[in-house]
């Protein structure tokens, strides 16, 4: 344990370095507060200060306010020298900060147990602030942890955009916001052509691959970012698009039909010369929701625009008719 005396009188430095380093105690003895300043900021292993109440540039109380004012030295006890008993003394020392006293002369007892009683409160502080610290750590940890588990939650593991799960709780905040604004909202549903037979002939991780490739695409074309696109079941996606018209949204699904249609990529097992490729069927609906409908209903629309697509020959955009 280091001590930092501060007094002006010599003597009284020399009686207290000898004590205290016979009790096995490293000390240090200056004789001012600007002296005393400079110390501590060269330094961090102070761990209590000896302080003398009056010094003639500069007293004790003034010293210790300052010490206790700055954040880096503020948990170091500070346990005041005083020749005079003088309660006004007393009351500023410690209104400014400091933790106890003592009394000139010296009783050698009382001046071990005071610094010993210190410093074991200091030992307290320092261990309580070192578990608040930890507590501060974890706090942020867990945070981010749960920010993360919350966007695993929303995420489709494959493709890596958003699941079903959070595609029903957008599309029912989106579809309720327009019903309140009196806004439009889209819905286009997109399925991967005859998907069954590419992963019969191409196995599973070729079948991954390409339900990667064209989540890929989706979300490349969508660049709005209130858009959502999501992985709707099996080979099947979804794209949200509030404030969308039949025509902005039906200009999306065929900048994405086209996108995919470009695809070409190799198959897990598949030699260099083996290209693959893909295409899509597309559903669009996008309407202002009235009081009574419900985000079911734009569904079934977006459902049966996109069977419509398959029934022309797949690979094409189908938007669905009003007033079908």
């Amino acid at each position: 344990m280091s001590i930092l005396i501060v007094d002006d009188d010599g003597d009284i430095r020399t009686v207290l370095s000898l004590r205290l380093r016979a009790e096995g105690f490293n000390t240090e003895a200056v004789n001012s507060a600007q002296v005393a300043y400079a110390r501590l900021n060269s330094t961090k292993n102070i761990d209590l200060i000896l302080l003398d109440v009056l010094m003639p540039e500069e007293s004790g109380i003034a010293a210790c306010r300052k010490i206790k004012e700055d954040s880096r030295t503020e948990d170091i006890p500070i346990i005041m020298m005083t020749a005079s008993e003088d309660i006004v003394h007393l009351k500023d020392a410690f209104d400014a900060g400091a933790m106890d006293y003592l009394t000139k002369p010296f009783n050698k007892s009382e001046l071990l147990l005071r610094i010993r009683s210190a410093l074991r409160l200091k030992h307290v502080i320092d261990r309580l602030k070192s578990h608040q610290r930890e507590l501060v750590t974890i706090t942020e940890r867990l945070k981010f942890a749960n920010i993360r588990l919350e966007a695993l939650s929303a995420t489709d593991e494959l493709t890596g955009v958003f699941n079903r799960r959070h595609f029903d709780l957008t599309l029912a905040n989106e579809h309720r916001r327009a019903q309140r604004l009196r806004s439009r909202i889209a819905l286009i549903m997109v399925d991967v052509d005859r998907f069954k037979d590419f992963n019969d002939r191409y196995g599973h991780q070729t079948g991954d691959k390409c339900l990667t490739a064209v989540a890929h695409e989706l979300v490349s074309a969508t660049n709005r970012s209130h858009d959502l696109v999501a992985r709707y079941g099996g080979e099947e996606f979804a794209i949200i698009l509030p404030d969308a018209t039949d025509a902005g949204a039906g200009t999306l699904a065929e900048t994405i039909r086209h996108r995919v249609a470009g695809l070409k990529f190799t198959g897990a097992y598949s030699t260099s010369s083996d290209i693959l490729s893909v295409t899509i069927s597309v559903g669009v609906v996008s309407k202002i929701p009235d009081s009574h409908s419900v985000p079911e209903a734009l569904i079934c629309e977006a459902d049966k625009a996109l069977y419509q697509s398959k029934m022309q020959g797949r690979n094409c955009v189908t938007v669905f008719a009003q007033d079908e």
